[in-house]
């Protein structure tokens, strides 16, 4: 492949034909909401040398770099332009969790002494500080330039997100994974994929396609399809740490919960190690016990990991402690957008709550119907109060998205505006009770119809907190 790009005199790639320049590959790809071999002509103008697309594509002129599965073609051809990889690499996938353990696993690698980074939707967080990123798994051009870069700055070990999105569209396809893990799987993206067996391959692709017949691969194994992703990676002879609270390797054996942390106890190998996490939240235990499996499995002792533990920091949008009420009731921020990932994020401030409740969520427009009246349903069964509201409506219509939800807690309340729902969140606080703001967390936008305005569930708190306590 080298050879073809010196022939043609390539100085870069893409599949965005706005960006083509003089000398960049055009990669012209199909895809489920744009065409880009329509864009042909367009960065024939920009100066593209040759087209990357299915056999047969009309390049007007242009050399055609043709292949069957042109996704695949591109992510390696990526490679090739950025070749550079840090020399371990971890690749954590799964529908709630991936954030949080990506970033926990950077803070343990940090604290034991390796030159660590991450990146996934919260950007990219290395030892130069934090870039935004547009995806939870770039593009391969970009996931491919992001490595390359941080390999140069001396980054030894990186933890990046694996969505299903990017496992079926080949963006990791040309990375060197070294270890692997997985949370969980809920119902997501069923607007994408068509039903939850095919959700779940996606996802085991990272284990059965893009990880090393020998590498570790650390699985919680408190579901059926992490029972079932384990067993296929034992049969590949991956060396698979089961984790979770049923979990063979580490096992949760208690969880106390305080005012702003827990104790926990675990069983690791079969001896019994007794922390504190200084997090909320029972999933984020769950999470900080994912990142020390792969901390274990690459490089970190045992006695360095769980001193880290110990040490760790909360992460954007994911139980953020945006403030109190001058009665000294919490409001929560976080990023809960499916029935599992609100059932967990209200189960596990309901230990540190002595009094009420109060849930402010809406659902996604363009996205997934079926999980809105779950998610209501969930809402009502285990908060005190309910307020929905409109998360990113996109296209559809909020008011008809907000409906849908109901039909899962008819009793709630349905409040039109995202800051007016926390405002009235906020009003109804007694002194023992709780705010939790889901759906968006770390998000500075909001989506509406194309177009996208400024928003953000914690800094909107922060100021109606500080309004209220004037």
């Amino acid at each position: 492949m080298n050879d073809m790009i010196k022939e043609l005199n390539a100085t870069g790639l893409s599949c965005d034909s706005l960006a083509v320049k003089p000398g960049v590959i055009f990669a012209a790809l199909p895809g489920t909401v744009a065409d880009g071999r329509n864009y042909i002509s367009q960065a024939k103008e920009n100066g593209a040398v040759a087209v990357l697309s299915l056999p047969g594509t009309d390049t007007e002129g242009l050399p055609l770099i043709a292949d069957e599965n042109p996704r695949l073609r591109y992510a390696h051809m990526a490679r090739e332009f950025y070749p550079k990889q840090p020399r371990t690499l971890v690749a954590m996938t799964g529908t709630n969790g991936k954030s949080s353990t990506v970033e926990f696993l950077r803070q343990l690698w940090t604290h034991a002494g390796y030159q660590a980074a991450c990146f996934g939707t919260l950007g990219v967080m290395s030892p130069k500080g934090y870039e935004a990123m547009t995806h939870t798994t770039p593009d391969a051009v970009a996931l491919h330039e992001t490595l390359h870069n941080l390999a140069e700055q001396g980054v030894t070990h990186v933890a990046m997100e694996a969505s299903s999105h990017g496992l079926v569209q080949y963006r990791l396809d040309g990375v060197d994974v070294t270890a692997s893990g997985f949370s969980n799987l809920t119902q997501d993206h069923f607007d994408y994929h068509a039903n939850e067996s095919e959700y779940f391959e996606a996802k085991a692709r990272l284990f059965s396609e893009l990880t090393p017949s020998d590498a570790p691969v650390v699985i919680t194994v408190d579901g059926t399809h992490g029972k079932e992703l384990a067993k296929q990676a034992q049969s590949r002879g991956q060396e698979v740490t089961r984790i979770g609270w049923t979990g063979d390797n580490i096992r949760i054996d208690e969880i106390i919960p305080r005012a702003a942390s827990q104790d926990l106890t675990l069983i690791i190998d079969g001896k019994r190690h007794e922390l504190t996490l200084p997090l909320a939240g029972e999933f984020q235990s769950l999470n900080a016990v994912a990142a020390l499996a792969l901390a274990l499995q690459t490089g970190v002792s045992l006695k360095a990991g769980l001193e880290g533990l110990q040490k760790l920091t909360g992460v954007s949008g994911r139980l953020e402690r945006a403030g109190q009420t001058k009665d000294g009731a919490p409001v929560f921020v976080d990023f809960a957008h499916t029935e599992d990932g609100l059932d967990k994020l209200l189960r596990s401030v309901r230990p540190h709550t002595m009094g009420r409740i109060v849930v402010v969520f809406g659902c996604g427009g363009d996205r997934d119907p079926d999980k809105r009246s779950k998610m209501g349903a969930v809402a009502a069964k285990l908060a005190d109060s309910v307020i929905v509201t409109d998360d990113n409506p996109r296209t559809e219509n909020a008011r008809d998205i907000r409906l849908q939800v109901m039909k899962g807690c008819p009793g709630a309340k349905n409040v039109e505006g995202r800051e007016a729902a926390i405002a009235l969140g906020i009003s109804e606080l007694g002194p023992q009770d709780c705010l939790v703001i889901a759906g968006k967390g770390h998000e500075t936008g909001q989506i509406i119809g194309t177009k996208t305005i400024p928003f953000s569930d914690v800094a909107v708190a922060q100021r109606l907190l500080r309004e209220l306590s004037e």
